[in-house]
């Protein structure tokens, strides 16, 4: 089943604001809540699609990829660690987006010891991948190693020194949020803040790792799986959700940013989708004709050079580009006609090319100028 726009999940126009946006995605996150439509699955669907869609469009760098490169902008993988636009667990909804509510999160009835927990957020990381032209046309996985910051392996990323030391907060009962009422000359006025026993975390830690300090990451390094998408371009740019640095004590982690970078291939150009190819052919080939074998990102492929072929003319391979990376789509490779003028003659062949010298057939004619020849070269082009 195609996914859906993003922009169509929210009910917004692509121009739309982002205030605009965060208004449709609480009216959907209200409507979809799983406190108000408890055990219906279609509604939590909606609830993780809309924030799915706000994860991207809330973010002016992803959503000037989405708009650009649409889904293969920010990758094609799913939760997990996988690109952004992928399915997110309902955690991540409630520790990502609390701010749209204020806050806290949840309204309806159960909710609050969910919603209003502050969960801190990993830092981005930034690597750049270089990509041969072959791996651009065909799509390729790269692993690479990352140093980054992961989570503590002794005490799981908690910051405690054991599981005794890792307490839930007895003054807001693992909220993270306190609740404050006073009387006023309009009435009694509820109000909500981080817990300042916990600093809106949820929890304590009443003795601390001795191997993180309390913090819950340590310096280390992953091998990370990137699939990169056929017909990516030199600096667009991928990301990949959860695969950044680790956040402390439990938090959400950073993003993973790939930046494309395109190794020039020796033999092909790249236009876009299409490909350049300059072959060079001898005088006799280029009066007699042949046929010949050419690179393309495919292997070899031979073409015809027709008896006559004019320096300058253009043939064109169907659908032997690149792919486009919104579509299945792909360019052509256009190949230059290029020829070669022999610079060190023997004397036969000195002697030969005298005798043709004063003949009609080696002199242009009036209607063979070089600007009809160009617009010859254009129609090959567009044609």
């Amino acid at each position: 089943m195609a996914k859906k726009d993003f922009y169509e999940i929210l009910g917004v126009d692509r121009n739309a604001t982002d205030a605009e946006i965060k208004k449709a995605y609480r009216q959907h996150a209200l409507k979809y809540h799983p406190d108000k439509n408890p055990d219906n699955k279609a509604a939590e669907e909606k609830f993780k699609e809309a924030a799915s869609a706000y994860e991207v469009l809330s973010n002016p760098e992803k959503r000037a990829r989405y708009d650009q490169y649409g889904e293969a902008g920010l990758g094609n993988g799913g939760g997990g660690g996988g690109f952004s636009g992928g399915a997110m667990s309902m955690d991540d909804i409630f520790s990502m987006f609390g701010d749209v509510f204020g806050g806290h999160f949840s309204g309806f009835g159960g909710g609050g010891s969910r919603g209003g927990r502050r969960v801190q957020k990993g830092s981005n990381l930034r690597v750049k991948v270089k990509l041969t032209l072959l791996e651009i046309a065909q799509g390729v996985e790269k692993k690479i190693k990352v140093n980054k910051y992961i989570a503590c392996s002794s005490c799981d990323g908690t910051g405690a020194k054991d599981s005794s030391s890792y307490q839930t907060c007895s003054t807001c009962r693992g909220t993270g949020q306190v609740t404050r009422i006073t009387n006023s000359f309009f009435g009694q006025m509820q109000t909500q803040s981080a817990c300042p026993h916990c600093n809106g975390e949820g929890h304590s830690i009443t003795a601390k790792c001795t191997t993180c300090y309390g913090e819950g990451i340590v310096k280390g390094e992953e091998v990370i799986s990137i699939q990169i998408p056929a017909g990516v371009s030199e600096g667009m740019q991928l990301s990949m959700n959860g695969k950044g640095n680790a956040a402390p004590r439990g938090g959400v982690p950073g993003d993973l940013i790939i930046n494309i970078d395109e190794i020039p291939d020796l033999n092909l150009k790249r236009d876009g989708k299409n490909l350049l190819y300059d072959l060079f052919i001898s005088f006799p080939d280029a009066v007699l004709g042949t046929s010949i074998e050419v690179p393309t990102v495919d292997g070899k492929a031979r073409i015809k050079i027709a008896a006559g072929t004019q320096s300058g003319k253009i043939l064109r391979l169907k659908g032997k580009g690149v792919p486009d990376v919104h579509s299945y789509n792909r360019g052509d490779q256009l190949i230059y006609i290029n020829v070669w003028t022999p610079q060190n003659l023997s004397k036969e062949e000195k002697s030969i090319l005298e005798k043709l010298h004063g003949s009609s057939n080696f002199t242009p004619s009036p209607g063979e100028s070089d600007k009809s020849s160009f617009f010859d070269r254009m129609k090959d082009i567009f044609h």
